[in-house]
């Protein structure tokens, strides 16, 4: 990402007081999406896994309710984790309409208190991981909303969506 985007941009994390239920981040989602200046979404929260990994239940399945697939805009995203938070990344020129809108969704359809904070929260600059998972000269052919959300290991179809 070259200097100029870097300052264009500027990120607005929405932090519920509760995770949030599928059906309630579903609505805001879809509502997020219609809004105009917005480049990126991460969804945050703790992991939940298919079966356990460790301790004496190693191998059984979770049968957590929350753990359901959602429709965002046509597309089905399978909800892996409990929402804890929600980042959004904004062209800054839109940033005022942007919080306006927004809090007017967040106070329609979140059924608990949220904070609304605004920095920088989400990577700009390629990391080593991007590195090891893409090798040298990716930011050529990578498209730069996916610099910094790389996990090495993973598998990055697993772990990212991208809903147009």
């Amino acid at each position: 990402m070259d200097e100029s985007k870097e300052i264009n941009v500027i990120d607005i994390k929405i932090v519920p007081d509760r995770y949030l239920k599928p059906d309630t981040c579903e609505k805001i989602l879809n509502e997020i999406y219609e809004l105009e200046g917005l480049i990126r979404v991460l969804v945050h929260g703790p992991s939940l896994p298919k079966k356990v990994f460790y301790g004496p239940g190693k191998g059984h399945e979770v049968n957590h309710s929350d753990r359901k697939s959602i429709n965002i805009r046509g597309e089905s995203l399978d909800l892996r984790i409990m929402v804890g938070n929600i980042i959004l990344t904004v062209d800054i020129s839109h940033f005022n309409d942007l919080m306006d809108q927004l809090s007017t969704i967040l106070d329609k359809n979140t059924p608990c208190d949220y904070s609304l904070l605004v920095g920088v929260f989400t990577r700009t600059k390629s990391t080593i991981s991007d590195y090891l998972k893409y090798g040298n000269g990716f930011e050529n052919y990578i498209d730069e909303r996916y610099i910094g959300l790389v996990d090495c290991r993973a598998i990055s179809s697993q772990s990212v969506k991208v809903i147009k």
